[in-house]
Protein backbone atom coordinates (compact mmCIF):
# COMPACT_ATOMS: atom_id res chain seq x y z
CA UNK A 1 0.00 0.00 0.00
CA UNK A 2 2.84 2.39 0.95
CA UNK A 3 4.80 1.65 -2.26
CA UNK A 4 1.68 2.09 -4.48
CA UNK A 5 0.92 5.55 -3.08
CA UNK A 6 4.51 6.78 -3.63
CA UNK A 7 4.29 5.84 -7.34
CA UNK A 8 0.98 7.70 -7.98
CA UNK A 9 2.05 11.01 -6.40
CA UNK A 10 4.34 12.09 -9.31
CA UNK A 11 1.54 11.27 -11.73
CA UNK A 12 -0.89 13.45 -9.81
CA UNK A 13 1.59 16.33 -9.75
CA UNK A 14 2.12 15.98 -13.53
CA UNK A 15 -1.57 16.21 -14.24
CA UNK A 16 -1.92 19.30 -12.10
CA UNK A 17 0.91 21.04 -13.96
CA UNK A 18 -0.72 20.67 -17.45
CA UNK A 19 -1.91 23.97 -19.17
CA UNK A 20 -5.50 24.93 -18.45
CA UNK A 21 -6.04 25.95 -22.11
CA UNK A 22 -6.22 22.42 -23.35
CA UNK A 23 -9.76 22.05 -24.72
CA UNK A 24 -12.01 19.68 -22.98
CA UNK A 25 -13.58 16.87 -24.92
CA UNK A 26 -17.30 17.43 -25.35
CA UNK A 27 -19.73 14.60 -25.41
CA UNK A 28 -22.42 16.72 -27.10
CA UNK A 29 -23.48 15.73 -30.67
CA UNK A 30 -22.39 18.65 -32.92
CA UNK A 31 -25.48 18.11 -35.15
CA UNK A 32 -27.76 19.03 -32.24
CA UNK A 33 -25.98 22.25 -31.37
CA UNK A 34 -28.09 24.45 -33.74
CA UNK A 35 -31.22 22.35 -33.82
CA UNK A 36 -34.17 23.95 -35.83
CA UNK A 37 -37.84 23.07 -35.46
CA UNK A 38 -38.94 20.51 -38.04
CA UNK A 39 -40.45 21.91 -41.30
CA UNK A 40 -43.98 20.76 -41.94
CA UNK A 41 -44.69 19.34 -45.34
CA UNK A 42 -47.04 21.57 -47.41
CA UNK A 43 -50.57 20.44 -48.05
CA UNK A 44 -51.05 18.96 -51.50
CA UNK A 45 -52.58 21.46 -53.91
CA UNK A 46 -54.67 18.96 -55.85
CA UNK A 47 -57.23 18.32 -53.14
CA UNK A 48 -60.19 20.15 -51.67
CA UNK A 49 -61.06 20.68 -48.06
CA UNK A 50 -63.36 17.76 -47.09
CA UNK A 51 -66.19 20.05 -45.93
CA UNK A 52 -66.19 21.99 -49.20
CA UNK A 53 -66.06 18.80 -51.27
CA UNK A 54 -69.05 17.41 -49.38
CA UNK A 55 -71.05 20.61 -49.97
CA UNK A 56 -70.25 20.41 -53.67
CA UNK A 57 -71.31 16.77 -53.90
CA UNK A 58 -74.65 17.60 -52.30
CA UNK A 59 -75.22 20.42 -54.78
CA UNK A 60 -74.44 18.19 -57.75
CA UNK A 61 -76.58 15.32 -56.46
CA UNK A 62 -79.58 17.64 -56.15
CA UNK A 63 -79.06 19.38 -59.48
CA UNK A 64 -77.84 16.94 -62.10
CA UNK A 65 -78.23 13.26 -62.92
CA UNK A 66 -75.75 13.28 -65.81
CA UNK A 67 -73.51 10.93 -63.83
CA UNK A 68 -72.67 9.77 -60.32
CA UNK A 69 -70.39 12.65 -59.43
CA UNK A 70 -68.94 11.11 -56.26
CA UNK A 71 -67.75 8.03 -58.13
CA UNK A 72 -66.82 9.50 -61.52
CA UNK A 73 -65.10 12.61 -60.13
CA UNK A 74 -64.06 11.99 -56.51
CA UNK A 75 -61.62 14.92 -56.76
CA UNK A 76 -63.74 17.62 -58.43
CA UNK A 77 -60.91 20.12 -58.96
CA UNK A 78 -58.09 17.73 -59.77
CA UNK A 79 -56.21 18.97 -62.86
CA UNK A 80 -56.89 16.82 -65.88
CA UNK A 81 -60.05 15.26 -64.46
CA UNK A 82 -62.06 18.19 -63.14
CA UNK A 83 -65.80 18.38 -63.53
CA UNK A 84 -67.34 20.09 -66.52
CA UNK A 85 -68.79 23.46 -65.60
CA UNK A 86 -66.44 24.02 -62.68
CA UNK A 87 -63.41 26.22 -62.14
CA UNK A 88 -61.11 26.06 -59.14
CA UNK A 89 -58.36 28.18 -57.68
CA UNK A 90 -55.66 27.54 -55.09
CA UNK A 91 -56.31 29.39 -51.85
CA UNK A 92 -53.83 30.72 -49.30
CA UNK A 93 -54.29 27.46 -47.42
CA UNK A 94 -52.93 25.51 -50.45
CA UNK A 95 -56.27 23.78 -50.93
CA UNK A 96 -58.18 23.92 -54.20
CA UNK A 97 -61.45 25.85 -53.91
CA UNK A 98 -64.46 26.14 -56.23
CA UNK A 99 -64.49 29.61 -57.84
CA UNK A 100 -67.10 29.14 -60.61
CA UNK A 101 -70.09 26.88 -61.32
CA UNK A 102 -72.11 26.60 -64.55
CA UNK A 103 -75.35 24.63 -64.92
CA UNK A 104 -77.86 24.18 -67.68
CA UNK A 105 -76.55 23.38 -71.15
CA UNK A 106 -73.77 21.05 -72.40
CA UNK A 107 -70.87 20.84 -71.98
CA UNK A 108 -71.91 22.08 -68.54
CA UNK A 109 -73.98 19.75 -66.33
CA UNK A 110 -77.64 19.71 -67.32
CA UNK A 111 -80.35 20.01 -64.69
CA UNK A 112 -82.82 17.25 -63.92
CA UNK A 113 -86.56 17.89 -63.88
CA UNK A 114 -86.71 17.85 -60.09
CA UNK A 115 -83.90 20.36 -59.68
CA UNK A 116 -84.59 23.27 -57.33
CA UNK A 117 -82.46 26.26 -56.49
CA UNK A 118 -79.56 25.03 -54.28
CA UNK A 119 -79.02 27.56 -51.53
CA UNK A 120 -76.00 25.45 -50.51
CA UNK A 121 -73.97 27.35 -53.09
CA UNK A 122 -73.68 30.14 -50.56
CA UNK A 123 -71.74 27.73 -48.31
CA UNK A 124 -68.86 27.60 -50.83
CA UNK A 125 -66.52 30.17 -49.28
CA UNK A 126 -64.41 30.95 -52.36
CA UNK A 127 -67.20 30.97 -54.98
CA UNK A 128 -66.93 33.99 -57.30
CA UNK A 129 -69.38 33.25 -60.14
CA UNK A 130 -72.40 30.96 -60.54
CA UNK A 131 -74.66 30.53 -63.58
CA UNK A 132 -78.01 28.73 -63.98
CA UNK A 133 -79.24 28.81 -67.59
CA UNK A 134 -82.46 27.03 -68.62
CA UNK A 135 -82.08 24.94 -65.50
CA UNK A 136 -85.30 25.16 -63.47
CA UNK A 137 -87.90 24.19 -66.05
CA UNK A 138 -90.36 21.77 -64.41
CA UNK A 139 -90.39 21.88 -60.62
CA UNK A 140 -91.33 25.26 -59.19
CA UNK A 141 -88.64 26.77 -57.03
CA UNK A 142 -87.75 30.11 -55.46
CA UNK A 143 -84.57 32.09 -55.15
CA UNK A 144 -83.49 31.74 -51.53
CA UNK A 145 -80.54 33.27 -49.70
CA UNK A 146 -79.96 31.95 -46.16
CA UNK A 147 -80.60 34.66 -43.62
CA UNK A 148 -78.44 33.47 -40.75
CA UNK A 149 -75.56 31.98 -42.67
CA UNK A 150 -72.59 34.14 -43.62
CA UNK A 151 -72.65 34.50 -47.40
CA UNK A 152 -69.40 34.12 -49.34
CA UNK A 153 -67.57 37.41 -49.39
CA UNK A 154 -66.05 36.43 -52.72
CA UNK A 155 -69.29 36.08 -54.77
CA UNK A 156 -69.17 38.65 -57.56
CA UNK A 157 -71.58 37.28 -60.18
CA UNK A 158 -74.96 35.57 -59.76
CA UNK A 159 -76.82 34.74 -62.97
CA UNK A 160 -80.16 32.95 -63.36
CA UNK A 161 -81.52 33.17 -66.92
CA UNK A 162 -84.33 31.40 -68.77
CA UNK A 163 -85.73 29.44 -65.83
CA UNK A 164 -89.51 29.25 -66.32
CA UNK A 165 -90.03 27.40 -63.01
CA UNK A 166 -88.19 30.03 -60.95
CA UNK A 167 -91.08 31.88 -59.29
CA UNK A 168 -91.86 34.11 -56.35
CA UNK A 169 -90.27 37.35 -55.17
CA UNK A 170 -86.67 38.48 -55.17
CA UNK A 171 -85.64 37.87 -51.53
CA UNK A 172 -84.52 40.92 -49.53
CA UNK A 173 -81.71 38.75 -48.10
CA UNK A 174 -79.96 39.22 -51.43
CA UNK A 175 -78.55 42.35 -49.83
CA UNK A 176 -76.17 40.13 -47.83
CA UNK A 177 -74.19 39.42 -51.02
CA UNK A 178 -72.14 42.56 -50.54
CA UNK A 179 -69.49 41.74 -53.15
CA UNK A 180 -71.94 41.27 -56.03
CA UNK A 181 -70.94 43.18 -59.15
CA UNK A 182 -73.23 41.45 -61.66
CA UNK A 183 -76.77 40.33 -60.80
CA UNK A 184 -78.74 38.77 -63.66
CA UNK A 185 -82.25 37.46 -62.94
CA UNK A 186 -83.62 37.58 -66.48
CA UNK A 187 -86.31 35.54 -68.28
CA UNK A 188 -87.73 33.87 -65.20
CA UNK A 189 -91.18 34.18 -63.60
CA UNK A 190 -90.27 36.36 -60.64
CA UNK A 191 -93.09 38.43 -59.16
CA UNK A 192 -93.66 41.20 -56.64
CA UNK A 193 -91.91 44.56 -56.29
CA UNK A 194 -88.22 45.24 -56.67
CA UNK A 195 -86.92 44.93 -53.07
CA UNK A 196 -85.42 48.11 -51.68
CA UNK A 197 -82.59 46.05 -50.18
CA UNK A 198 -81.18 45.44 -53.64
CA UNK A 199 -80.13 49.09 -53.80
CA UNK A 200 -77.74 48.60 -50.89
CA UNK A 201 -75.46 46.52 -53.14
CA UNK A 202 -73.05 49.35 -53.75
CA UNK A 203 -70.62 47.26 -55.79
CA UNK A 204 -73.17 46.46 -58.52
CA UNK A 205 -71.96 47.25 -62.01
CA UNK A 206 -74.71 45.44 -63.94
CA UNK A 207 -78.31 44.76 -62.85
CA UNK A 208 -80.65 42.80 -65.14
CA UNK A 209 -84.19 41.99 -63.93
CA UNK A 210 -85.76 41.87 -67.41
CA UNK A 211 -88.47 39.51 -68.70
CA UNK A 212 -90.18 38.75 -65.40
CA UNK A 213 -93.50 39.79 -63.89
CA UNK A 214 -92.27 42.39 -61.43
CA UNK A 215 -94.79 45.00 -60.31
CA UNK A 216 -94.83 48.29 -58.46
CA UNK A 217 -92.72 51.36 -59.14
CA UNK A 218 -89.03 51.89 -59.76
CA UNK A 219 -87.76 52.97 -56.30
CA UNK A 220 -86.05 56.33 -55.99
CA UNK A 221 -83.27 54.49 -54.10
CA UNK A 222 -82.06 53.50 -57.56
CA UNK A 223 -79.77 56.52 -57.37
CA UNK A 224 -77.65 54.88 -54.69
CA UNK A 225 -76.09 52.40 -57.15
CA UNK A 226 -73.29 54.81 -58.06
CA UNK A 227 -71.11 52.16 -59.77
CA UNK A 228 -73.87 50.94 -62.06
CA UNK A 229 -73.04 50.83 -65.77
CA UNK A 230 -75.87 48.64 -67.11
CA UNK A 231 -79.52 48.53 -65.96
CA UNK A 232 -82.25 46.44 -67.59
CA UNK A 233 -85.80 46.38 -66.18
CA UNK A 234 -87.55 45.75 -69.51
CA UNK A 235 -90.54 43.45 -70.08
CA UNK A 236 -92.06 43.60 -66.62
CA UNK A 237 -95.24 45.23 -65.30
CA UNK A 238 -93.69 48.25 -63.63
CA UNK A 239 -95.80 51.40 -63.23
CA UNK A 240 -95.37 54.99 -62.16
CA UNK A 241 -92.76 57.53 -63.17
CA UNK A 242 -89.06 57.12 -63.87
CA UNK A 243 -87.36 58.49 -60.74
CA UNK A 244 -85.32 61.62 -61.27
CA UNK A 245 -82.58 60.02 -59.15
CA UNK A 246 -81.53 58.09 -62.24
CA UNK A 247 -79.45 61.17 -62.95
CA UNK A 248 -77.20 60.22 -60.03
CA UNK A 249 -75.89 57.16 -61.89
CA UNK A 250 -72.97 58.99 -63.40
CA UNK A 251 -71.30 55.85 -64.80
CA UNK A 252 -74.45 54.51 -66.48
CA UNK A 253 -73.89 53.50 -70.11
CA UNK A 254 -77.06 51.52 -70.84
CA UNK A 255 -80.57 51.41 -69.45
CA UNK A 256 -83.62 49.63 -70.83
CA UNK A 257 -87.09 50.15 -69.35
CA UNK A 258 -88.99 49.00 -72.45
CA UNK A 259 -92.34 47.20 -72.36
CA UNK A 260 -93.64 48.24 -68.97
CA UNK A 261 -96.48 50.62 -68.06
CA UNK A 262 -94.40 53.62 -67.03
CA UNK A 263 -96.09 57.01 -67.10
CA UNK A 264 -95.10 60.65 -66.93
CA UNK A 265 -92.23 62.09 -68.89
CA UNK A 266 -88.52 61.51 -69.24
CA UNK A 267 -87.01 63.07 -66.08
CA UNK A 268 -84.76 66.13 -66.31
CA UNK A 269 -82.04 64.26 -64.42
CA UNK A 270 -81.37 62.20 -67.54
CA UNK A 271 -79.22 65.02 -68.92
CA UNK A 272 -76.52 64.23 -66.35
CA UNK A 273 -75.80 60.80 -67.86
CA UNK A 274 -72.90 61.95 -69.99
CA UNK A 275 -71.62 58.39 -70.60
CA UNK A 276 -75.00 57.02 -71.71
CA UNK A 277 -74.75 55.04 -74.97
CA UNK A 278 -78.07 53.14 -75.04
CA UNK A 279 -81.49 54.33 -73.86
CA UNK A 280 -84.66 52.30 -74.50
CA UNK A 281 -88.10 53.33 -73.25
CA UNK A 282 -90.31 51.83 -75.96
CA UNK A 283 -93.83 50.50 -75.39
CA UNK A 284 -94.72 52.39 -72.24
CA UNK A 285 -97.23 55.16 -71.52
CA UNK A 286 -94.77 58.04 -71.49
CA UNK A 287 -95.83 61.45 -72.75
CA UNK A 288 -95.18 65.15 -72.52
CA UNK A 289 -92.23 67.30 -73.41
CA UNK A 290 -88.65 66.09 -73.56
CA UNK A 291 -86.01 67.45 -71.16
CA UNK A 292 -84.36 70.62 -72.45
CA UNK A 293 -80.93 69.20 -71.66
CA UNK A 294 -81.41 66.12 -73.82
CA UNK A 295 -78.83 67.40 -76.29
CA UNK A 296 -76.15 67.00 -73.60
CA UNK A 297 -76.20 63.22 -74.11
CA UNK A 298 -73.35 63.38 -76.59
CA UNK A 299 -72.32 59.75 -76.07
CA UNK A 300 -75.76 58.44 -77.02
CA UNK A 301 -75.79 56.00 -79.94
CA UNK A 302 -79.14 54.19 -79.54
CA UNK A 303 -82.38 56.01 -78.71
CA UNK A 304 -85.40 53.67 -78.69
CA UNK A 305 -88.64 55.49 -77.81
CA UNK A 306 -91.28 53.98 -80.12
CA UNK A 307 -94.73 53.03 -78.87
CA UNK A 308 -95.40 55.89 -76.43
CA UNK A 309 -98.23 58.47 -76.57
CA UNK A 310 -95.86 61.43 -76.85
CA UNK A 311 -98.08 63.61 -79.14
CA UNK A 312 -95.61 66.46 -79.59
CA UNK A 313 -93.59 67.77 -82.54
CA UNK A 314 -90.29 66.00 -83.10
CA UNK A 315 -87.66 67.66 -80.86
CA UNK A 316 -85.00 69.62 -82.72
CA UNK A 317 -82.52 68.45 -80.07
CA UNK A 318 -82.50 64.94 -81.50
CA UNK A 319 -80.58 66.31 -84.46
CA UNK A 320 -77.76 67.39 -82.15
CA UNK A 321 -77.07 63.86 -80.90
CA UNK A 322 -74.41 63.40 -83.55
CA UNK A 323 -73.28 59.91 -82.46
CA UNK A 324 -76.74 58.38 -82.90
CA UNK A 325 -76.78 55.15 -84.89
CA UNK A 326 -80.38 54.13 -84.23
CA UNK A 327 -83.32 56.47 -83.73
CA UNK A 328 -86.69 54.75 -83.27
CA UNK A 329 -89.70 57.04 -82.75
CA UNK A 330 -92.53 55.08 -84.38
CA UNK A 331 -96.14 54.82 -83.17
CA UNK A 332 -95.97 57.83 -80.87
CA UNK A 333 -98.28 60.48 -82.32
CA UNK A 334 -95.55 62.93 -83.40
CA UNK A 335 -96.85 65.81 -85.52
CA UNK A 336 -95.43 68.59 -87.65
CA UNK A 337 -92.52 68.34 -90.03
CA UNK A 338 -89.33 66.29 -89.81
CA UNK A 339 -86.65 68.72 -88.58
CA UNK A 340 -83.87 69.50 -91.05
CA UNK A 341 -81.45 68.97 -88.14
CA UNK A 342 -82.03 65.22 -88.44
CA UNK A 343 -79.93 65.39 -91.62
CA UNK A 344 -76.90 66.09 -89.38
CA UNK A 345 -77.04 62.57 -87.92
CA UNK A 346 -74.27 61.32 -90.19
CA UNK A 347 -73.72 58.10 -88.21
CA UNK A 348 -77.37 57.07 -88.41
CA UNK A 349 -77.98 53.52 -89.65
CA UNK A 350 -81.65 53.08 -88.64
CA UNK A 351 -84.42 55.67 -88.64
CA UNK A 352 -87.97 54.61 -87.73
CA UNK A 353 -90.67 57.30 -87.85
CA UNK A 354 -93.61 55.21 -89.12
CA UNK A 355 -97.20 55.50 -87.98
CA UNK A 356 -97.12 59.09 -86.76
CA UNK A 357 -98.82 62.27 -88.05
CA UNK A 358 -95.85 63.88 -89.74
CA UNK A 359 -96.46 66.36 -92.54
CA UNK A 360 -94.38 68.29 -95.06
CA UNK A 361 -91.59 66.95 -97.23
CA UNK A 362 -88.77 64.53 -96.53
CA UNK A 363 -85.64 66.57 -95.73
CA UNK A 364 -83.36 66.69 -98.76
CA UNK A 365 -80.35 65.98 -96.52
CA UNK A 366 -81.62 62.46 -95.81
CA UNK A 367 -80.24 61.42 -99.18
CA UNK A 368 -76.74 62.18 -97.89
CA UNK A 369 -76.93 59.85 -94.88
CA UNK A 370 -74.18 57.50 -96.05
CA UNK A 371 -74.50 54.99 -93.19
CA UNK A 372 -78.27 54.56 -93.31
CA UNK A 373 -79.45 51.05 -94.17
CA UNK A 374 -82.99 51.04 -92.72
CA UNK A 375 -85.48 53.89 -93.07
CA UNK A 376 -89.19 53.63 -92.37
CA UNK A 377 -91.33 56.76 -92.86
CA UNK A 378 -94.53 54.90 -93.72
CA UNK A 379 -98.08 55.72 -92.60
CA UNK A 380 -97.68 59.46 -92.14
CA UNK A 381 -98.97 62.46 -94.12
CA UNK A 382 -95.77 63.35 -95.94
CA UNK A 383 -95.88 64.92 -99.39
CA UNK A 384 -93.74 66.14 -102.26
CA UNK A 385 -91.11 64.43 -104.38
CA UNK A 386 -88.94 61.76 -102.73
CA UNK A 387 -85.46 63.37 -102.55
CA UNK A 388 -83.46 60.17 -103.09
CA UNK A 389 -81.42 59.28 -106.17
CA UNK A 390 -81.30 55.83 -107.73
CA UNK A 391 -78.06 54.93 -105.96
CA UNK A 392 -79.61 55.62 -102.55
CA UNK A 393 -82.78 53.72 -103.47
CA UNK A 394 -80.87 50.67 -104.65
CA UNK A 395 -78.63 50.66 -101.57
CA UNK A 396 -81.56 50.52 -99.17
CA UNK A 397 -83.79 48.37 -101.35
CA UNK A 398 -86.56 46.79 -99.30
CA UNK A 399 -85.22 48.44 -96.15
CA UNK A 400 -86.83 51.69 -97.33
CA UNK A 401 -90.55 52.00 -96.66
CA UNK A 402 -92.42 55.17 -97.66
CA UNK A 403 -95.86 53.60 -98.11
CA UNK A 404 -99.02 55.10 -96.67
CA UNK A 405 -98.08 58.68 -97.61
CA UNK A 406 -100.55 59.57 -100.42
CA UNK A 407 -98.88 62.91 -101.10
CA UNK A 408 -95.47 61.42 -101.86
CA UNK A 409 -94.30 60.60 -105.37
CA UNK A 410 -91.10 59.42 -106.99
CA UNK A 411 -89.38 61.32 -109.79
CA UNK A 412 -89.73 59.48 -113.14
CA UNK A 413 -85.97 59.65 -113.60
CA UNK A 414 -85.49 57.59 -110.45
CA UNK A 415 -88.23 55.05 -111.13
CA UNK A 416 -87.12 51.42 -111.07
CA UNK A 417 -88.42 48.00 -110.17
CA UNK A 418 -87.97 48.34 -106.39
CA UNK A 419 -91.20 48.81 -104.49
CA UNK A 420 -90.98 51.51 -101.85
CA UNK A 421 -94.73 52.12 -101.61
CA UNK A 422 -94.76 55.36 -103.65
CA UNK A 423 -96.13 56.07 -107.15
CA UNK A 424 -94.16 57.80 -109.83
CA UNK A 425 -94.96 61.49 -110.13
CA UNK A 426 -97.40 62.19 -113.00
CA UNK A 427 -98.86 58.67 -113.14
CA UNK A 428 -102.27 57.60 -111.99
CA UNK A 429 -103.09 54.44 -110.10
CA UNK A 430 -103.44 52.45 -113.36
CA UNK A 431 -99.84 53.24 -114.25
CA UNK A 432 -101.03 55.23 -117.32
CA UNK A 433 -98.48 57.65 -118.71
CA UNK A 434 -101.20 60.21 -119.34
CA UNK A 435 -100.84 63.33 -117.23
CA UNK A 436 -104.08 64.04 -115.33
CA UNK A 437 -105.68 67.33 -116.27
CA UNK A 438 -106.52 70.04 -113.88
CA UNK A 439 -110.15 70.99 -113.32
CA UNK A 440 -109.66 74.13 -115.41
CA UNK A 441 -108.43 72.08 -118.36
CA UNK A 442 -111.12 69.43 -118.67
CA UNK A 443 -114.51 68.52 -117.29
CA UNK A 444 -114.40 66.47 -114.16
CA UNK A 445 -114.22 62.78 -114.86
CA UNK A 446 -113.35 63.17 -118.62
CA UNK A 447 -109.96 62.88 -120.19
CA UNK A 448 -108.96 65.25 -123.02
CA UNK A 449 -109.23 62.68 -125.90
CA UNK A 450 -112.65 61.59 -124.74
CA UNK A 451 -113.74 65.22 -124.47
CA UNK A 452 -112.57 65.98 -128.04
CA UNK A 453 -114.17 62.83 -129.42
CA UNK A 454 -117.50 63.71 -127.80
CA UNK A 455 -117.39 67.26 -129.13
CA UNK A 456 -116.61 66.03 -132.65
CA UNK A 457 -119.56 63.62 -132.58
CA UNK A 458 -121.91 66.35 -131.43
CA UNK A 459 -120.69 68.68 -134.19
CA UNK A 460 -121.06 65.95 -136.85
CA UNK A 461 -124.58 65.13 -135.71
CA UNK A 462 -125.46 68.82 -135.79
CA UNK A 463 -124.21 69.14 -139.37
CA UNK A 464 -126.15 66.08 -140.55
CA UNK A 465 -129.40 67.38 -139.07
CA UNK A 466 -129.08 70.74 -140.65
CA UNK A 467 -128.04 69.39 -144.07
CA UNK A 468 -131.18 67.26 -144.40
Amino acid sequence: MHCSFSLSLPLILLLLSLPSSIPSVSTTNPHHANKQPPIKAPKPINTMAPSEAEALFKIMDSMSSDQNWRISHPNPCQPGSSWPGIECKVGNDNYLHVSRLDFGTPPNPTCKKTATFPSQIFALPYLQSVFFFNCFTHTKTTLSVPQNRASPASLQQLSLRSNPALVGPIPPQISTLKSLEILTLSQNRLTGPIPLEIFSLGSLVHLDLSYNMLTGTIPYQLGSLRNLQGLDLSYNMLTGAIPNTIGQLGLLQKFDFSSNSLTGGIPDGIEKLSLLVFMALSNNKLGGQFPKGLEKLQSLQYLILDGNPIHTPLPLEFGKLVKLQELRLADSGYSGTIPESFSQLKNLSTLSLQNNRLTGEIPVGFGSLSHIYHMNLSRNMLGGVVPFNSSFLKRLGRNLDLSGNPGLCLSPSEAHSLKIGVDVCGKNNNASSIQPWKKSQAPSGLSKPLFLFTALCVWGLHQMLFLV
